[in-house]
């Protein structure tokens, strides 16, 4: 791969552990484990058995977590301190085949699963001021299922999935943004509209 769509398979793997940070590193370590690829050097760690059954397990956890309103939102703040610096390093170690972990790759990294988490946690927040389950069950099946796949496909079209991440990472931000407006717009107070 050149050095350009390891950039391209960073910036992914970094904004997929800003959603689901288990199944990202558990998805990259069985394709290693497996031989599905042949992953840079600072990426086979997450090929340990240790590695593997620790973030399987953590990944059965967050699935149920996530899905009940309001627990995933503390998942969600909780995990604000864990998945920036795990998005971080599998950016970094993507982006280094040599295993060298570059200042540079850490930062890009870091923003963009800071980003990721911020516009998923964002988006449950409002979604838990509903009353009722369901769409909150449906963004977290729809996350589930956005990072498999884009696990699945990053390796052999990091350029596509990069397109992907970066409009869905926009039209979600211009939601959120459309719907702060409308929540909270200035309203007129009773007294000045009555008088006016």
């Amino acid at each position: 791969m050149s050095d350009a769509h390891l950039f391209a398979v960073g910036v992914v793997l970094a904004w997929l552990s800003g959603v689901r940070v288990y199944l990202t590193v558990f998805g990259v370590g069985i394709a290693g484990a497996l031989g599905w690829l042949e992953l840079p050097t600072a990426l086979q760690a997450t090929q340990s058995p240790w590695v593997l059954g620790v973030c399987g397990l953590l990944t059965v956890g967050e699935f149920f977590a996530d899905k009940i309103p309001g627990v995933d939102s503390g998942w969600d703040l909780l995990h604000t301190l864990l998945r920036v610096p795990v998005g971080a390093f599998l950016a970094a170690a993507a982006m280094s085949p040599d295993g060298q972990l570059g200042a540079g790759a850490l930062a890009t990294g870091a923003g963009v699963a800071l980003t990721s988490h911020l516009l998923k946690s964002g988006s449950r927040a409002v979604l838990n001021t509903s009353p009722e389950p369901v769409s909150n069950w449906t963004a977290s099946v729809t996350e589930d299922v956005a990072v498999l796949g884009g696990l699945s496909l990053v390796f052999a079209y990091p350029w596509v999935v990069l397109g992907a991440v970066l409009l869905i990472s926009v039209v979600i931000a211009m939601a959120l943004w459309w719907l702060w407006r409308k929540l909270f717009r200035r309203r007129p107070k009773a007294g000045a509209a009555a008088s006016g």
